[in-house]
Parts: C-alpha cells; sequence; structure tokens
C-alpha cells in the first residue's frame, strides 16, 4: 500500500522548540530596544546598540561567562537557529525593499555627475585595497571550502560598499538633510548601494557556482536580466497591485501588497542564484518610481519593519560574531589592518572623488565621513559571506567589526567637517520645509 503524504501530516513545531524561539525573540527585541534608544541617546546611530545585542548574548560575553545558560538559549542545533534567522531574513528583506522606494532617483538625476565621481573614487579604491588585502590574509581566515579569490572579492565588497539607510538616519538625526552635501552624500550612497548589490550578487554567484569566466558572464547577464524584466514587465504590474490597493482607505491592503511584491521580487531573485536582497531592492526602487504609493499607508509597514524585524536581524548576526577571537594575535592584526584599509579606502577614495568633481576641501572631507558608515549593508554582506560559506567566524567578525566601528566614528566626523561649511540662503529656505518632517521622524 503506497502511503501519501496527505496521510502522514507534518508534526507540528516541538514545545520546547517553541519556547525556546519564543524566549530568543523576547530577550533579543527587548534589549535591541533598550541599547537601541540608548545609542539615540548618545547620539549614535540604534543599529549600533541592536549590534551590540548580540554581542552580548553570543560567544563573546554570555557563551564565555556562562557557557550553559548560553547553549540552552542559543543552541548549536541549526532547526533552532534557522527559526531566528527566517525572521530576521524577512526583516532585512523589508529593509533593503523600504530603502529601494525610499530612493529619491530625481536627486541622483540633478546630482549625477558629481555623484558618479565621488561614489566611483569610494568604491574602486577600497575594493581594491580589499582585494588585495584578501589575497594577503592568513588561510585560516577562511572557511574550509572557500576559494581564495571568491573570498578575495567577498572582502573587497565588503569593504566598498555605503549603508544608505545608517547614512541617510543620521543626516536626519543631526539635522543634516537638507544642506547641500546632505543631498550629495546620499545620492552618492544611492549610487554605491545599487553598484554594491550587483558586485554582491555576482560574487555570490562566484560562490556558488565557481569561479569560471563562463559562470560570472553569465551571474552578470542575469542581474542585467533582473534590471530589464523589472523595467518592462515590473513597472506595469507594481502600478496595477498599487491601484488596487489605493482603492482601499485602510493602510492594511498597500502594507500587504509592497510586502507580497518586494518577498516574491527576492524569491525570483534567489531562484536565479543571485541574492534575494537584490530583488527587494530594485522591487522596491520600481515601487518607490511608480507614482502610485500612499506613503502614509506605508508607514505601519516601515515602523514595524524598523522596530521590530530589522533589530532582529542585527542583533542575529551579533550572535555569530565572537570578539575573543581578537585575543589570537593573528586575528587581531588581520582586523586592524582590514579596518584601516576600509577607513583609508573609502573615506580618501570619497575625498578624492568629490575634489575631483570641484568641491571645497571640508565639502570633500564631509561626503568621504558620510560615505564611510557601512551599517546594515556591510552587515548584510557578511552575513551572506558567513551563509555562502566564504568566511570563517573570524573573518565574519572582522567585517562586522568594520560595520560598526564606521558607522560609530562618522557622526562625529561628519559634524566637525560641516561646522567648516556655512550654510547658504537656499539651505536656510530649504532647512524650514525639512524641519517638521526631521522632528516627526526623531
Amino acid at each position: 500500500m503506497i502511503m501519501t503524504l496527505a496521510a502522514v501530516p507534518v508534526p507540528s513545531i516541538a514545545h520546547h522548540q517553541l519556547l525556546v524561539f519564543l524566549l530568543q525573540i523576547g530577550l533579543v527585541l527587548g534589549l535591541a530596544t533598550i541599547l537601541g534608544r540608548l545609542a539615540v541617546r548618545l547620539r549614535l546611530p540604534a543599529v549600533v546598540g541592536e549590534l551590540l545585542v548580540g554581542v552580548l548574548l553570543g560567544p563573546s560575553l554570555l557563551g564565555a561567562t556562562a557557557p550553559g545558560l548560553s547553549a540552552w538559549l542559543f543552541p548549536a542545533d541549526p532547526g533552532q537557529l534557522h527559526l531566528l534567522d527566517a525572521v530576521g531574513q524577512i526583516g532585512v528583506l523589508l529593509l533593503v525593499g523600504i530603502t529601494g522606494i525610499h530612493l529619491n532617483l530625481g536627486v541622483i538625476r540633478g546630482q549625477g555627475t558629481i555623484a558618479v565621481r565621488t561614489s566611483a573614487g569610494g568604491l574602486l579604491i577600497p575594493l581594491g585595497l580589499g582585494v588585495a588585502i584578501g589575497y594577503l590574509l592568513p588561510g585560516s581566515l577562511l572557511a574550509d571550502s572557500a576559494d581564495r579569490t571568491v573570498f578575495a572579492l567577498f572582502l573587497g565588497v565588503a569593504l566598498c560598499v555605503s549603508a544608505i539607510p545608517v547614512i541617510a538616519k543620521i543626516l536626519l538625526e543631526m539635522r543634516l538633510l537638507h544642506r547641500d552635501i546632505g543631498q550629495l552624500t546620499v545620492s552618492a550612497a544611492a549610487v554605491d548601494d545599487v553598484v554594491g548589490w550587483l558586485l554582491l550578487s555576482v560574487v555570490s554567484a562566484m560562490a556558488t557556482t565557481g569561479v569560471r569566466t563562463g559562470q560570472v558572464l553569465v551571474a552578470v547577464g542575469s542581474v542585467l536580466l533582473v534590471v530589464v524584466v523589472a523595467y518592462l514587465l515590473g513597472r506595469p504590474l507594481v502600478r496595477g497591485a498599487l491601484r488596487a490597493a489605493n482603492r482601499s482607505e485602510d493602510s492594511g491592503p498597500t502594507v500587504a501588497v509592497v510586502s507580497i511584491l518586494l518577498l516574491l521580487s527576492a524569491a525570483a531573485t534567489h531562484a536565479m542564484k543571485l541574492e534575494a536582497i537584490l530583488g527587494a531592492f530594485v522591487c522596491g526602487i520600481v515601487i518607490g518610481s511608480s507614482g502610485l504609493l500612499d506613503h502614509e499607508k506605508l508607514a505601519p509597514l516601515r515602523t514595524f519593519t524598523m522596530a521590530v524585524l530589522a533589530p532582529v536581524f542585527f542583533a542575529t548576526a551579533g550572535l555569530r560574531m565572537d570578539l575573543t577571537a581578537l585575543a589570537k594575535p593573528p586575528v587581531l592584526l588581520a582586523a586592524a589592518g582590514v579596518l584601516l584599509a576600509a577607513v583609508i579606502g573609502k573615506f580618501g577614495g570619497a575625498y578624492l572623488g568629490a575634489r575631483f568633481s570641484g568641491l571645497s576641501r571640508w565639502q570633500s572631507l564631509a561626503i568621504g565621513a558620510g560615505l564611510n558608515a557601512r551599517g546594515v549593508i556591510g552587515l548584510i554582506v557578511a552575513m551572506t559571506g558567513l551563509r555562502l560559506g566564504v568566511l570563517s567566524t573570524d573573518a565574519f567578525t572582522i567585517v562586522v567589526l568594520v560595520a560598526i566601528v564606521t558607522s560609530l566614528i562618522t557622526p562625529p566626523t561628519l559634524r566637525y567637517a560641516l561646522r567648516k561649511i556655512p550654510q547658504t540662503d537656499e539651505e536656510h529656505t530649504r532647512e524650514k520645509s525639512f524641519g517638521a518632517y526631521a522632528r516627526e521622524s526623531t
């Protein structure tokens, strides 16, 4: 007798597994909220406090001081940890999609030449430094099955990216978004984001299919195909879905439609062996540029993602970060070298690009400081490298450390540089229109 699948129902989640999962979510989210607000009070990005949650609850502190409790609360069982990972993955996909939605293509077109030149300097120099260091670092930092070339390229991508969500939040909290240099920094960061996702998708494809010229060309072609399909088919599909959602005065349909579009787009690029985040980001850009999105109706999704889902992702990244690895001289030396290259490469590259575009010394210094923050994007690159088996735990710790430190040093450096740049009459006028929005957002 052949037993069908319907005759054997899938068992529900075990009692203990559900208990541990609920405790993990509650504890992680509670600490992320507290430490995130504390970071804001200290004039730092909330993501810094949220990352520290994983450091406190992970092997860096709890695992070292109370290994028994740590093993019970965060067991090494993949099935248990993947529950937490799944929540974090949904959070980061929605976060990246919302970032794409808020991308102002008009600003990028208006300051396109300067933004592209500045972004090019801030991309190429740290990318080259990262790849060079990737070939020089000891083999112990590579995962067991990792290819040295893919590892070096991953490190290069981690060093060249910027984090537009963190940068925009820093500028908003510091009341600098109305300044010309603030607008230019966001424009250049947007270019960085687009190029960064493309590079990450190509390198991720190389990690899964191998370093072969044909496969690299296929990966690049797949990325271009995603963009073409999004433009030709995605735009009418998005416009039709948003028109249907706009028929309701309630925000529910808009939140549901946007979430569905972002997650299905992520699934599409993931099925193509590209990164799911690329699909979410491109879909977000299409949604934001449609002209049919009611941003007030989207506010509940933005709030829930930023306050609940995204912090779980950040904390999960911290759970895999083992700062005790820095006690090893080779790892500490490698971390110092990578961090130095990240700061000099990104800051110096953006500074040179801005100067080449005709900006003043202090303007170039400000934009270099702003683009230096890796924040969210650096974490995504690190998590992707760890998941694909490219980065070892030690290398992952180094990349996350770069994301945290660069986000920490951005606000004071940016504040110092902008004191030297007088505010224009146009900026004063713009400040009045930005004032109410800034107060509501902070």
